[in-house]
């Protein structure tokens, strides 16, 4: 961000709900909401021809965004390592991470948060990989947005939105990311990191 804005670009972010210096309400936890979240924030800006750039589950929430609340506001998009089209492995997408790596995310918050955030940070920056280089005070940053985070919202956010879980129901995902860009707008950029959580 510090980049783009000294070189005069109109730089925005925003917490998500559940997350840093946003509130943090029982429901809504779903992409559905972020979308309209965001709709909401892009109208109250009057934003225009904006890029609009998401990472990780940012990216799913730009593709919602775009598949509830059209173009009209966007110029371009740009999903970085983004769970859009699908990151679970099936076989239409053998490439993907298996159903183990997404239910062990509720399990984990459950089972103890603070750990689960500070494991969480070797897969995600490739820590674990030969030559790395990533900085402890990274790891410990990103640990400290997790812990942020409200644990209800945290506990929610799972991809995939598989059924079942121990036998108890888990709300459905209300649509898969694969639907929100039908007709992809142009340009769209795509960077894919691969071999994610050393899978």
């Amino acid at each position: 961000m510090l980049f783009l804005g000294e070189r005069g670009y109109r730089v925005i972010a925003h917490d998500r709900r559940g997350h840093g210096r946003s509130s943090q309400p029982w429901d809504g936890n779903d992409m559905d909401t972020y979308a309209d979240d965001l709709a909401t924030l892009v109208d109250a800006l009057d934003l225009r021809n904006a890029i609009h750039v998401g990472h990780s589950t940012g990216g799913g929430e730009v593709a919602r965004y775009i598949g509830r609340h059209g173009t009209k506001r966007v110029a371009k998009a740009v999903l970085i390592a983004a769970i859009p089209p699908l990151m679970l492995k099936t076989a239409a997408n053998p490439g993907g991470l298996p159903i183990e790596i997404f239910d062990g995310i509720p399990a984990g918050v459950l089972a103890d948060r603070s750990q689960f955030f500070k494991d969480l940070t070797s897969p995600f920056y490739g820590a674990d990989r030969a030559g790395a280089k990533v900085s402890q005070g990274l790891r410990n940053s990103f640990w400290l947005q997790g812990m942020q985070a409200g644990f209800k919202n945290v506990f929610d956010l799972h991809p995939e939105g598989r059924t079942e879980s121990k036998g108890r129901p888990r709300r459905e995902a209300r649509r898969r990311p694969t639907a929100d860009l039908p007709q992809p707008i142009r340009p769209t950029m795509t960077i894919d990191f691969s071999n994610v959580f050393g899978i």
